[in-house]
């Protein structure tokens, strides 16, 4: 019997593995860890700086070449359940190059952390960053918070945040029914009332100007929930712009903004110019 979309439980679980869909997925991250190696020794890092009691509430800040410039913070994936920053700091290469600082957000995993626990430790996040920018000579005005997968889902979570100017979702997660139907709920143990509460598509409201891509060779669920989630905000009068990602997987994706001239970055730079 389908679950989802026609789909039982381990349909659902193939639509939602990535690493499976990807062949060569080891050998990206491998790449991935080299390039995040080479920001941790060219750059002037501030690492783990807690913004919380927690041992995963922290993250790292590296500031841009100049005074008053904005930020993106970035929000790795992992489905709430694996990774960290340190694996994805590559992404830092890019915004870099273009003038910004970069914050790399860390959080809590479940089983440890549920949910509503993870997405309020992004608001914590924002709130340390926000209380910096003065000190730290980064323009208030100018946030993107952006993530990636999982983090995507984190990054919509908090459009409506005040000191959030302009969000980038990339290849998010924006209705959680499908992941609390399949393998990857076995640590999350979602239940109907936090699908509800924490899918952002779900409580399309008020908030910033909001940029989403996803690339053109993932998983068909994942291209899904990006086009779903851009027509609910559209339907909802937000403003919102989908950014072509063509010839990218799931991870391949993740160029948009590491690299200098990335389309996703490109967007970013475009709205707060």
């Amino acid at each position: 019997m389908g679950l989802y979309r026609g789909m039982d439980r381990d349909a659902l679980g193939r639509g939602y593995n990535n690493g499976a869909a990807v062949p060569d997925v080891l050998d990206k991250m491998a790449d991935f860890a080299r390039r995040s190696a080479a920001v941790y020794d060219s750059f002037d890092v501030k690492r783990d700086l807690p913004y919380g009691a927690k041992p995963r509430q922290r993250l790292d800040w590296i500031p841009g070449p100049r005074v008053g410039a904005p930020t993106l913070a970035f929000i790795h994936g992992g489905y709430w359940q694996s990774r960290a920053k340190e694996e994805f700091a590559h992404v830092a290469a890019g915004p870099l190059a273009r003038g910004f600082n970069v914050a790399l957000i860390e959080y809590s995993l479940g089983p440890d952390a549920r949910i509503g626990a993870i997405v309020d430790e992004i608001g914590q996040a924002v709130d340390f960053l926000a209380s910096h920018f003065a000190g730290w000579g980064a323009d208030p005005r100018r946030l993107c918070l952006s993530g990636h997968s999982a983090g995507g889902h984190l990054a919509a979570s908090h459009r409506a945040h005040p000191a959030v100017a302009l969000v980038l979702g990339i290849s998010g997660l924006y209705d959680l029914e499908p992941i609390s139907l399949c393998y990857l709920n076995d640590k999350l143990d979602l239940i109907p009332e936090e699908v509800t509460l924490h899918s952002p598509e779900r409580h399309v409201g008020p908030g910033v100007r909001t940029l989403l891509t996803v690339g053109a060779i993932e998983l068909p669920e994942l291209i899904r929930q990006t086009g779903s989630y851009a027509g609910l905000l559209r339907d909802g009068g937000e403003t919102v712009e989908e950014i072509a990602a063509p010839n990218h997987d799931h991870f391949t994706v993740l160029e948009t903004i590491a690299v200098p001239d990335g389309p996703a970055l490109e967007a970013v730079a475009l709205a707060f110019s």
